[in-house]
């Protein structure tokens, strides 16, 4: 029996389409990485041009100003200080402009007796490390002190004593580096928001996909929820470290004083945001308990998660329009209400645990939208005679 072969016009035809299709799904990538490019740009463009004056600034002062002919630890020093994370800069920076000098010091007495070689280098950075920890340094100073002494050691080792210029110079692009930070400061609150984001992406996620392994009955969806759950510590570290960073920015920098009060909420949301990712947490472990166990959970229990996770999605628009924060401040009391009356009429232990977690989560949410303590509670236990009253009507 002949086999029937398609037209070489249509093989190639196919060839061609599959070749477009390949060829065009390249270009959407190579459009999202560009994208993504231009964003990582716009993220670190203040930060480059900090890099770029202070660098600059401390080897004129040292060079210009001060008359040191080579003084390569002054930009060294003010891009190190740049580099700090944002929170507990001023103490950080002054440990590091300590542990930069007590590194060249260490380093100049050390090779000025010893020489230089693989040792001496061997020495030289043991002994930084050694004298820091018993001066009462801490992990930057300590870690300093040995890159300090290895600079010194490898490219340009004394030959008569100390350079005291060196240290010098390393105080000189350290306070360059935090007079740059502190004049040219980043956006405090654009940071904030920037960090938060993923934070509550992740947990309205997570909050959806409890739901919906709780409608499937499905115990490895709830159990992929639980894990996404726990990384979202991350995220949330990231946010904890923007939120003290920028309050202290709005300390330090004048140009962002007037920033204060509304940083100030950012940083209330970040310890009830902590509080409802523990709650989260457990409601992913209770759910998997419960299908484990086979227990009844009505569907309402999955609406008020969704309503959970409408609430926590719009958080961000609500810490900076009161009208959108109503909106969320709704779906977390409709959750809680939600929840509560499948309480009255459902009395498993799954469902104990699931209620108690939803009604645990929605007065942490309703404390970041800005609620007292007093106040978010009594709307929590408001909420379920308010939607009984609506049936009866």
């Amino acid at each position: 029996m002949a086999v029937r072969r398609a037209p070489s016009s249509t093989v190639r035809g196919d060839v061609v389409r599959r070749g477009e299709a390949l060829l065009e799904e390249a270009a959407r990538r190579a459009r999202r990485t560009v994208r993504s490019r231009l964003r990582d740009l716009r993220t670190t463009a203040l930060p480059i041009v900090q890099a770029m004056l202070a660098a600059s600034g401390a080897w004129l002062i040292a060079h210009e100003l001060i008359g040191h002919a080579r003084p390569f630890f002054a930009p060294i020093a003010s891009i190190i200080t740049l580099g700090l994370t944002y929170s507990q800069r001023v103490r950080r920076s002054v440990e590091l402009v300590l542990g930069v000098a007590f590194g060249i010091v260490v380093g100049d007495l050390l090779i000025s007796a010893i020489g230089v070689g693989t040792l001496q280098l061997m020495l030289v950075v043991g002994l930084a490390m050694v004298a820091s920890v018993l001066v009462g340094g801490g992990p930057l100073f300590v870690t300093q002190a040995a890159v300090s002494g290895i600079l010194v050691t490898t490219l340009q080792p004394p030959t008569s004593g100390i350079y005291f210029a060196r240290p010098i110079d390393a105080l000189v692009g350290g306070v360059i580096g935090f007079a740059v930070s502190t004049l040219l400061p980043v956006d405090p609150l654009a940071l904030a928001r920037r960090t938060m984001r993923p934070v509550l992406n992740e947990l309205g996620g997570v909050l959806e996909d409890v739901a919906g392994a709780l409608e499937q009955r499905d115990v490895a969806t709830a159990g992929r929820a639980l894990v996404r759950a726990r990384r979202i510590d991350g995220h949330r570290s990231t946010f904890h470290e923007a939120v003290l960073g920028g309050s202290e920015i709005v300390r330090m920098a004048p140009p962002r004083w007037r920033l204060r009060e509304q940083l100030a909420v950012y940083a209330d949301a970040d310890a009830q945001l902590d509080l409802a990712i523990r709650n989260v947490r457990v409601l992913a472990r209770g759910a998997i308990r419960a299908i484990e166990l086979h227990d009844a959970v009505p569907p309402p229990i999955s609406e008020a998660l969704r309503d959970l996770a409408r609430a926590v999605r719009g958080i961000e628009s609500a810490l900076v329009d009161e009208d959108a924060g109503d909106h969320a401040r709704a779906a977390a009391i409709h959750a809680a209400g939600i929840a509560t009356l499948v309480l009255e009429r459902t009395g498993n232990l799954s469902v104990n645990v699931l209620v108690a977690q939803v009604r645990s989560t929605a007065t942490d949410l309703l404390r970041v939208l800005g609620l007292e303590r007093d106040e978010a509670l009594e709307q929590v236990r408001a909420a379920a005679q308010g939607l009984a009253a609506q049936e009866l009507t």
